[in-house]
């Protein structure tokens, strides 16, 4: 397993952010790959798009990176030997380690059949070899885009669901408190009753 973290600023770091002054955090990816020229390839270009770039020769160590941290974005070769490419992405949803990952499947350039069996294995994209890596930042960022709306959707329905949640206890609560005025107005109402009821036996007993 390998880590890719340059250290001076690429030209894409504030690319979602130009005027905002606010800048984009750096989106963790999860690269796995057989051909170790490829990777070292990939991870290098990768990581002067503003990317941390981790490394995995296979689907088994994949796992063991994703236990060490959870990333962003997941792009696995369609050609692992070891375990495939859809073998590994399942294996690593089936793990729970996938978290709000989005998996991109490469895929050579006549393998059209095994790109539609990822996409319906629950890929999130593909890319075939060989790629424009600026095209392929392109897609990266709105796969990370959609996952960030995604999670703040959920938040979102989460609060909702909390507050939601306080509303019906505090609905309780005042239906409780309620139904105790109701009783005690009927125990006073009760009492007058039967005050006036002794009141009228007494004036009855006069005359």
């Amino acid at each position: 397993m390998q880590f890719f973290k340059p250290n001076a600023v690429r030209r894409s770091a504030n690319s979602d952010n130009i005027g905002t002054g606010v800048p984009q955090r750096r989106r963790r990816l999860l690269l796995i790959d057989e051909d170790d020229t490829a990777r070292a390839v990939m991870a290098r270009r990768l990581s002067h798009l503003n990317y941390d770039v981790a490394l995995a020769e296979n689907g088994f160590l994949a796992l063991n990176c994703l236990l060490a941290r959870p990333v962003d974005v997941i792009m696995i070769d369609m050609n692992l030997v070891i375990l495939p490419g859809i073998a590994t992405m399942r294996k690593i949803r089936a793990a729970g380690l996938a978290g709000q990952a989005s998996f991109v499947m490469i895929a050579g350039r006549q393998d059209s059949i095994s790109v539609v069996e990822a996409l319906e294995a629950g890929a999130d994209d593909h890319i075939t070899k060989p790629f424009d890596f600026d095209v392929l930042d392109a897609r990266l960022r709105h796969l990370c885009q959609r996952a960030d709306e995604v999670s703040a959707l959920a938040r979102h329905n989460a609060e909702l669901d909390a507050r939601i949640a306080r509303r019906a206890v505090e609905l309780g609560e005042t239906r409780d408190a309620l139904q105790e005025l109701q009783a005690d107005r009927a125990r006073l109402v009760s009492s007058i009753q039967a005050l006036n009821e002794e009141i009228a036996r007494l004036s009855a007993s006069r005359n």
